[in-house]
């Protein structure tokens, strides 16, 4: 059983999960934060927001992010854009393997030094595990996402056109 994150805490957990989405959400300061919540009558510092949105921040995010991966899964991502771009970091050249929904939304983001079809294989079975089977996947003409998915035997839902990726792309 886990213990409760707020027991040391003498405000509600409501109004510290409030202050902090209403920190993270909006483009607000500390004390614009203090101001909205001393105007609903609840009395804090600034200070306190900081400290809640230092120790809660990530726990809300990694809420966020499983309901989100949750709601994702139970509708079907019907079609994705896969994409790789040459990035540099610390001055070597690595491949950043993008996966975008049919909305937009960036769905599974992978850096790795090689663009071959075993890191296809890697990045495609890790977006698959975490949002599920898509109908349509559009890629670029590379070769390592054909072999991929030659692997995983979903060959047929491959769609390689000239300017169908730009999704991915932009």
């Amino acid at each position: 059983m886990s213990k409760n994150p707020f027991r040391y805490f003498n405000m509600s957990p409501e109004i510290i999960r409030l202050a902090v989405m209403m920190y993270v959400r909006f483009p607000l300061s500390l004390r614009n934060v203090e101001d909205l919540l001393h105007e609903r009558g609840i009395d804090i510092c600034h200070e306190s927001v900081r400290h809640w949105w230092n120790r809660f921040g990530r726990m809300f995010a990694s809420e966020i992010r499983k309901k989100r991966s949750q709601s994702m899964r139970q509708h079907t991502q019907w079609r994705w854009h896969l994409d790789e771009v040459y990035v540099k970091i610390n001055g070597k050249q690595h491949y950043l393997w993008r996966a975008v929904d049919h909305e937009g939304e960036v769905l599974e983001c992978y850096v790795t030094k090689r663009r071959d079809r075993k890191t296809a294989l890697r990045f495609l079975k890790k977006a698959m595990k975490r949002y599920g089977d898509p109908e349509v996947i559009v890629t670029d003409r590379l070769r390592s996402y054909r072999a991929a998915m030659k692997v995983i035997g979903n060959e047929d839902k491959q769609e390689t056109a000239r300017w169908a990726n730009n999704r991915a792309e932009n």
